[in-house]
């Protein structure tokens, strides 16, 4: 899936310019997103140097874009565009309720990971495979 992830208030604390304080398990969030094969596009109102910052920030914890307010690298991009991503999601703090904590954006993407944590936590202690 193709999913688009704001920056300020989303993966850091709202601090625009400047950078904010990193979210808990933002990264570790997008990390496991990207390793299941998830697409990331940075969608932000950011643009120029203060663009470039946040896309360092985030290479440094880790985390590459697919693309960066684009919906393809190799899209034509007029940095005075305002344009929606084409996305399955949007993860960005200005949603109607608030932006959910970074566990659970990852359990709504991925709810067949909750579905296998429920089974094993069904079994008895004694049948539960040691890892």
């Amino acid at each position: 899936m193709k999913i688009a992830v704001d920056f300020d208030g989303t993966i850091v604390e709202h601090k625009y310019p400047r950078i904010g304080k990193v979210r808990p398990f933002a990264f570790e969030t997008l990390k496991a997103l990207q390793k299941k094969g998830h697409q990331l596009i940075l969608w932000t109102f950011r643009s120029g140097k203060r663009l470039e910052e946040a896309v360092e920030y985030c290479r440094k914890n880790g985390v590459e874009f697919y693309a960066i307010n684009k919906n393809y690298p190799e899209e034509p991009w007029n940095e005075n565009d305002s344009r929606k991503i084409n996305a399955d999601y949007y993860i960005d703090d200005r949603n109607i309720c608030g932006l959910p904590s970074w566990g659970e954006i990852y359990r709504i993407i991925c709810p067949e990971e909750d579905n296998l944590i429920e089974k094993k936590k069904s079994r008895p202690f004694w049948k539960r495979r040691k890892m």
